[in-house]
């Protein structure tokens, strides 16, 4: 099979601007919507809707779904939606061992999903590898006939606009051109983006933030990362990538992190550093799963490992709500179970911080694993294909 998109105008959304572009997105996000919602919505007078929408069906962009009733005119109506199935993206997690990779299609539903290990940590290795996972995704049975219209991969550390990532400490890259090796590789467009604001972009089109203009993400597991959306814009910066939030101090009486700070956020909420303690408290090696086991059957020191790194979040989402003032908090990540069990330490780390006159804080927890990490990849290449810019 082809990677390769058809090259004829009009199959991906670059050229799109202004009222056409607005209805392509409405259309992608909430669709399928009468023409009389996209006008109400977009301010469009039904002649206009037509003409910018013409174009968009002539490509193949958009699609008329079955007649239904106009629920303003009472009239039957064909709704407009995209062709989800018909244009498909690949997504990448990149960890220091393994690339995970997962297909979607236009929306990011998953229809398929790999991972492969990785034979070193070198760019040409981690290339090689991706570049068979993309193939593989696009000639399996999910994909039926549509075509991968782009490739996103996910990282952590700092990664330039270009796609150049300018560093990743998991991955012993500085100054790796990796975006453009992989396109020459594939001969498809390739997004790299830091895998925290790709997750908070997965969250603002299709996840539980989505038609959410004001909201942040706390991510808790090997690090802590941070990605906020103000006035429906993510928050795009190389520094995204250093983990600004790692040192933020969280307990002053916490233990000490590998750089020396006081019970900073890398010490009370990383797994390793669960981990450690609640090993220090029991005497023997313990995973973090089971150290939430523990504490949720009321094993008292695995009680209060986890209730201090909870209640060590809980400042941690005070101190965002208070600087930042979303309207909703995502935490995320594989340590995110720590929200759950050690819920009202949390609450309790919350309060403690937070003005009793202020709103109350909307959290909302999303258990995270890999292929959820590469999804939010492919969303950042679904939305290089939508908006028609890298990021």
């Amino acid at each position: 099979m082809s990677l390769t998109a058809p090259a004829r105008p009009g199959t991906a959304w670059t050229p799109l601007t202004g009222p056409a572009h607005s209805i392509a997105l409405e259309v992608l996000l909430d669709g399928p919507l009468p023409r009389s919602e996209l006008a109400r919505r977009l301010e469009l007078s039904p002649g206009s809707l037509t003409r910018l929408s013409r174009p968009l069906l002539d490509s193949g962009l958009l699609v008329e779904t079955t007649g239904v009733c106009d629920p303003v005119s009472g009239r039957p109506t064909r709704p407009l939606d995209v062709e989800e199935d018909g244009h498909h993206f690949v997504g990448v997690k990149l960890t220091a061992d393994t690339a995970y990779a997962v297909l979607t299609t236009l929306r990011a539903r998953v229809v398929a999903e790999l991972q492969a290990p990785l034979p070193d940590r070198s760019p040409a290795a981690c290339v090689a590898v991706v570049g068979d996972l993309v193939r593989s995704l696009a000639a399996s049975p999910g994909a039926g006939r549509a075509r991968v219209r782009a490739v996103g991969v996910g990282l952590g550390g700092r990664v330039a606009r270009d796609g150049e990532v300018l560093s990743a400490r998991y991955l012993g890259w500085e100054s790796v051109p990796f975006g453009r090796a992989l396109e020459a590789e594939l001969g498809l467009p390739v997004v790299v983006d830091n895998d925290v604001l790709s997750l908070t972009r997965a969250e603002q089109w299709f996840g539980t933030a989505r038609r959410c203009d004001h909201f942040a993400v706390v991510v808790v597991g090997t690090g802590v990362g941070y990605g906020l959306v103000v006035h429906d814009e993510v928050l795009d910066h190389p520094d995204a990538g250093v983990g600004l939030l790692g040192h933020f101090p969280l307990d002053p009486t916490g233990p000490l992190c590998p750089d020396g700070h006081t019970g900073c956020a890398e010490a009370m909420l990383t797994r390793e550093a669960v981990e450690v303690r609640a090993g220090l408290a029991l005497r023997r090696p313990v995973a973090f799963d089971e150290v939430l086991a523990l504490a949720a059957a009321g094993e008292p020191l695995a009680r209060r490992v986890v209730d201090d790194s909870a209640r060590a979040l809980g400042v941690l989402l005070a101190a965002i709500g208070n600087l930042t003032m979303p309207r909703k908090v995502l935490v995320s990540g594989e340590n995110a179970g720590l929200a759950e069990v050690g819920a009202e330490a949390m609450e309790s780390g919350i309060r403690a911080h937070r003005n009793p006159h202020a709103s109350e804080l909307d959290v909302d927890v999303q258990h995270t694993g890999f292929p959820e990490w590469a999804r939010g990849a492919a969303v950042t290449a679904i939305r290089t294909f939508v908006l028609g810019h890298h990021r």
